[in-house]
């Protein structure tokens, strides 16, 4: 396992781990995931292994990847000789696949924004979709249209969001005290930006957060707001992805 992953065996335990409580619920969201039997999936914080029992009758390969060293000592136990493959690592540092991927995950809470990171933040990062289980709060701001963040612009070039379903904590074991949500994400058949192009396009974000607008001359983003549909005094948050991808394009075929 050492080829995909930087190894922890002796790390501390991650917080935030609730487990969901029912296998009709593991295997409805991994049924919603539309996995196929050629794909290779991911379960990121695999816990006690419900997605990852619902996975390996569905997918044709699957990495259970689990930092608790006792939790991914029992996974190997249980799914030994099945095409589950028990990756003892920390998710946040996980050498990804080079290959396409999907994950379907109940990711540990607290560890829920490191993971989105290391999953979207470089756009050749193989990634097809993926399934996650996460806080409520998060799957929302994530999957909202207005207003925009910085993450979800920049994400949003390369992926789309969607949030698919709640849970309450109930759901868990043992319960958290806030509910939960499924997060979707499905990546663009068409970039808003091209992959070559992220640094600029991420610093050219930063800047106009920063600032509350983009940077455009003032008559190219007049004349852009008319045709895109945002308002002449519009804010950074105002303008969704594809709208801050073609403001970008535009101010960069300008120079």
């Amino acid at each position: 396992m050492a080829d995909v992953a930087r190894r922890s065996r002796s790390g501390p335990r991650p917080h935030g781990r609730h487990f969901l409580r029912g296998r009709a619920l593991a295997a409805a969201i991994v049924a919603e995931a539309g996995i196929g039997a050629d794909d290779l999936v991911l379960d990121l914080g695999a816990g006690a292994g419900a997605p990852t029992r619902e996975l390996a009758g569905r997918s044709g390969r699957v990495w259970a990847v689990e930092l608790d060293g006792a939790l991914a000592h029992e996974l190997e136990r249980r799914f030994a000789g099945t095409n589950d493959r028990v990756v003892h690592a920390d998710a946040t540092r996980l050498r990804l696949p080079g290959e396409p991927f999907k994950v379907v995950a109940n990711v540990p809470f607290d560890r829920t924004t490191a993971i989105l990171r290391r999953l979207l933040g470089d756009p050749s990062v193989p990634l097809v979709a993926a399934e996650l289980v996460v806080q409520w709060e998060l799957a929302v701001k994530r999957a909202a249209v207005w207003p925009s963040t910085l993450t979800g612009v920049y994400w949003g070039a390369w992926h789309r969001f969607a949030l698919v379903r709640r849970l309450p904590p109930c759901a868990f074991a043992p319960e958290p005290a806030v509910a939960a949500g499924v997060l979707r994400v499905e990546r663009r058949a068409e970039p808003l930006v091209a992959a070559r192009d992220r640094a600029a396009y991420r610093s050219y974000v930063r800047r106009g957060f920063a600032a509350g607008r983009p940077e455009a001359p003032p008559r190219v983003f007049k004349r852009l707001g008319r045709e895109l549909g945002f308002a002449p005094a519009a804010h950074a948050r105002d303008l969704d992805a594809a709208q801050w991808a073609t403001v970008f394009r535009a101010v960069r075929a300008a120079l």
